[in-house]
């Protein structure tokens, strides 16, 4: 009844006809208008502008993404704020390096597999141009991941014979290394070079030979087909069955680039402000020739004075005044931080508004951050991947000898250590948590620390009986 009360005209005579279309149009009526009890969701002249296509994660940047990298990569390069975006995010993810620690069975395989992976890993024969090692790889990850939206580590397998501790070598690649010019292969679809096989599972990239924008005089346009096993395709996932990565400079994108204009049109109004020049009038009698024209009036600099002759008049000067840029600066760069998850302080450096309580309060949600980044990009798809390829060709060597890797990333630095160790002490003293958790958050191995431990007492031991005064006895003589 409460349905066909909403009916008009036109929804009695459909119900005549069909009633099932009637009450389907009577229905949808009713919860459309149950709908519009949320301003979000009504369409008013507010919400002209916003754009809410039904597309999944890929689809929604899939026409842009290209230009969006590409932009991205222009601000990085020009834009100083989106620069030091970046190598705030590359330093507190990754910073001197996520280090490796190989556990093994006992001491001895221990030894040989730290010896192999770790001595593999940590030199520049595990890079394939031979430019890094795992920890410089984990850097340009990062800095690709932020910049594009995602970057690619392709394992290329060598021979055991090679001098190589471990027979492969890893190559990070800009993701433009994608060949999006296939459709399909085989019965299988390919989506900007990346194939899938039936249940939507990457199964093969095809991969150029040379980046596409190489300004290499034989440029090939080739690819290769290659198992998606050898690959790891490194990007934030922030949407429920997403593929493909996103510059992270994206919703800030705009915001950065007109802050980087409006910088640059105050700088210039600055060089106007500065300009503030006056004109002399000559009396009658005196004249000047070409040259001395050509050379009074060549140009206005700061403070100068230019000659006319009689009937000529120039009023002084009146440079614009440079007003509100502290402010205007200010809250633009609170907008770009927030956008990309940093603190303001730390794409700045102003720490002028700052105290202890309130930079530890926005450390804390800017370590939230980093955490997660740690773990999603580096940790999770980075590391583990290059530790099942190390691990794997690690057992073929060693004729079938296991080993594991754990990973450890670098500490957060302190805001204030006078203050932060006595709480982390007593936490451990009190038992909230134990002394290991600490250390791993210090970015340290326990074992390690463990062991330096003991070797610092057994100095200190060796040190004590060598210094130690031998007591004498009563006449005189050492006991």
């Amino acid at each position: 009844m409460k349905h066909f009360s909403s009916a008009n005209m036109l929804d009695r005579a459909v119900l005549a006809v069909s009633p099932q279309k009637g009450l389907s149009r009577i229905s949808a009526r009713s919860k459309a208008r149950i709908l519009m009890n949320f301003d979000a969701a009504s369409n008013g002249p507010r919400l002209r502008n916003f754009k809410s296509p039904g597309t999944d994660a890929d689809a929604a940047s899939s026409g842009g993404r290209r230009k969006i990298r590409n932009r991205s990569r222009d601000l990085i390069r020009n834009a100083p704020f989106a620069t030091r975006a970046q190598s705030v995010v590359v330093n507190n993810v990754v910073g001197r390096g996520v280090i490796p620690k190989v556990a093994a069975e006992n001491d001895a395989d221990q030894k040989a597999a730290s010896e192999a992976i770790l001595g593999h890993l940590t030199s520049k024969d595990f890079d394939k141009y031979g430019d890094c090692n795992i920890f410089s790889q984990q850097r340009l990850v990062m800095g690709g991941v932020f910049e594009s939206g995602e970057i690619l580590a392709v394992r290329y397998d060598r021979p055991s014979t090679s001098r190589l501790k471990l027979p492969f070598q890893v190559a990070i690649l800009e993701i433009d290394y994608l060949d999006d010019r296939l459709q399909a292969y085989g019965g299988n679809e390919v989506v900007d070079g990346i194939e899938y096989d039936e249940e939507g599972v990457a199964i093969f990239y095809h991969i150029y030979r040379q980046h596409p924008g190489s300004f290499w005089r034989r440029l090939t346009i080739k690819s290769d087909r290659i198992p998606a096993d050898r690959v790891l395709h490194i990007r934030r996932l922030d949407r429920a069955g997403q593929k493909r990565g996103v510059p992270w400079l994206a919703p800030v994108m705009l915001t950065l680039g007109e802050m980087r204009d409006y910088q640059e049109a105050q700088i210039l109004k600055q060089k106007i402000s500065a300009l503030f020049a006056g004109v002399v009038t000559l009396p009658d009698d005196q004249k000047l020739d070409a040259d001395e024209k050509k050379d009074f009036l060549s140009g206005i600099e700061p403070g100068s004075f230019s000659v006319l002759e009689h009937g000529q008049t120039v009023d002084f000067s009146d440079p614009p005044k440079v007003d509100d840029y502290d402010a205007v600066m200010r809250l633009g760069l609170m907008a770009v931080a927030m956008g990309i998850g940093i603190t303001y302080e730390s794409i700045s450096g102003d720490l002028s508004r700052v105290n202890f309580s309130s930079m530890r309060a926005g450390r804390l949600e800017m370590d939230a951050n980093v955490v997660s980044w740690q773990t999603q990009v580096i940790l999770d798809q980075y590391c583990e991947g290059v530790a099942r390829w190390a691990l794997n060709a690690y057992r073929l060597q060693s004729l079938g000898k296991s080993a594991s890797l754990s990973w450890t990333p670098q500490a957060r630095p302190l805001v204030d250590p006078n203050k932060e160790i006595p709480s982390m002490l007593k936490s451990v003293e009190g038992g909230l948590k134990s002394r290991e958790s600490y250390q791993r958050a210090c970015g340290d191995d326990p074992d390690q620390v463990h062991q330096e431990r003991l070797a610092d007492a057994a100095r200190d031991a060796e040190v004590a009986r060598a210094t130690a005064v031998v007591p004498e006895n009563k006449e005189g003589k050492v006991k």
